[in-house]
């Protein structure tokens, strides 16, 4: 059973990646969209940001544009598989529904995760922080942050699959829901980009929330998919 789940996950994400493979289409708006909010941030706050607020600022604007691209990405998740009915099509598959939502999540994690890095090393030039100074904390904070705001959009996105303001209703629903994960998230960057910090104990705490929210997040995605996707 739980070897059929893992291939069944594996297939549903590797199709959604192999399509954004040959066409990019999200890979490149995701990009253009997080550039052009790290480029505001930094024209709007270079003279107007106190220099010790500057870790505080650039984590802020980090998750910032990871909110924007992965509102991005959420809004085509499932979008491809409305066209022309493809949903019905996966839905009659002998593809369990807890592998259809595993599978889309790990694809728009995956897809989170390849702008993030890009926009970490933008971050660093524009806002001159040492972001690089704990690579392995700042790796579990972006996987683990991103985890639970894909696992809860998903749902999200499968749940307006069918309404014509999705665009519109996506974030208006899926932001109050995510704040605590996007709340911690940015706190345990700060943490780490602040030079000044006296040690990483409050990243250790940030990341023990992290990974509980998501344990949730993920939990209750898996138990709402099905109903929400095959409310008719």
């Amino acid at each position: 059973m739980t070897g059929n789940f893992l291939r069944h996950t594996l297939l549903v994400a590797g199709k959604d990646l192999r399509i954004e493979g040959r066409s990019r289409e999200v890979l490149y708006t995701m990009a253009f969209s997080a550039a052009l909010v790290v480029l505001v941030f930094s024209f709007a706050l270079s003279n107007a940001a106190d220099p010790a607020q500057g870790p505080i600022v650039a984590a802020g604007v980090l998750w910032a544009a990871t909110l924007l691209t992965g509102t991005v990405a959420l809004g085509r998740v499932l979008d491809r598989e409305r066209e022309n009915e493809a949903i019905r099509a996966l839905l009659l598959s002998p593809v369990p529904r807890s592998a259809i939502y595993a599978g889309k999540l790990i694809a728009v994690f995956l897809l989170m995760l390849a702008v993030e890095v890009a926009v970490v090393v933008l971050v660093s030039v524009l806002f001159s922080t040492e972001v690089f100074a704990h690579p392995g904390y700042l790796a579990l904070v972006l996987m683990l942050g991103t985890l639970g705001f894909a696992a809860t959009g998903v749902v999200f996105s499968a749940a307006l699959l069918r309404s014509r303001s999705r665009d519109a209703l996506l974030g208006a629903l899926l932001f109050p829901i995510v704040i605590p994960a996007l709340l911690a998230a940015s706190r345990a960057t700060a943490c780490m980009f602040d030079p000044l910090a006296p040690d990483l104990q409050p990243v250790l705490f940030w990341l023990r929330f992290l990974f509980a929210t998501d344990v949730v997040y993920i939990a209750l995605g898996l138990w709402l998919f099905e109903p929400v996707v095959c409310g008719d």
